[in-house]
């Protein structure tokens, strides 16, 4: 079994490493950010409020997101591993997640500020979605994406990244730090080759 958690800002490519570590390695996917999305969308009561939040820039309380952690690992369809993609975002998220689970290795994906800012930037622009290749309507940005919003997190994010790295390497976690600004596949073949895993398949193809 591997388990896996994802650190990185936003645009550093959390989800696409993510799903390309877990697609051929038989693991889960596990995105805290996709589940809330999920409830936006659906306009659930939890929904209203993450959207209120995400649209100030701000972080989901430690409380709503940890029992939205505990929900989804709860349903145990994890058999092989999960890669564990935006939590825990501080100190008080990481010491609730290692009181009650174990890991193999910590993935921080390192990115300069200004290839954030290039990145949301040509995301917003993007008439094409990275991921599943569908059009994106660019006049109506993630509310997350506005330059406001995105100052907040890249702030934010310095601040609290920094302290939960820390705790990881003090309680004896492997901790790996990976140049996020190359294409996807290096970046892919760089974790894959420090964490002692076969090559990314998709090489190949």
């Amino acid at each position: 079994m591997r388990k896996y958690v994802i650190m990185g800002v936003q645009g550093s490519g959390k989800g696409t490493q993510s799903e390309m570590l877990a697609s051929d390695l038989g693991i889960v996917h596990i995105s805290v950010g996709d589940i809330f999305r999920w409830h936006v969308a659906q306009h659930t009561r939890l929904g209203s409020q993450v959207r209120r939040v995400m649209a100030g820039g701000e972080l989901v309380s430690d409380e709503v997101s940890g029992s939205v952690v505990r929900e989804r690992l709860a349903q145990h369809d994890w058999n092989y591993g999960f890669v564990l993609d935006g939590f825990p975002r501080n100190v008080a998220q990481a010491r609730f997640f290692l009181e009650s689970y174990d890991i193999d290795a910590v993935i921080h994906l390192d990115l300069p500020d200004s290839e954030v800012r290039r990145r949301v930037e040509q995301r917003r622009r993007s008439a094409q979605c990275d991921n599943c290749g569908g059009p994106v309507v660019a006049s109506q940005p993630r509310e997350d994406d506005t330059e406001d919003a995105l100052v907040v997190r890249i702030r934010d994010y310095h601040a609290k990244t920094g302290p939960v790295l820390d705790l990881f390497r003090q309680k004896g976690e492997y901790v790996l730090t990976v140049d996020a600004r190359p294409g996807p596949e290096i970046v892919q073949q760089d974790i894959r080759s420090r964490l002692g895993l076969p090559a990314y398949k998709g090489e190949a193809a």
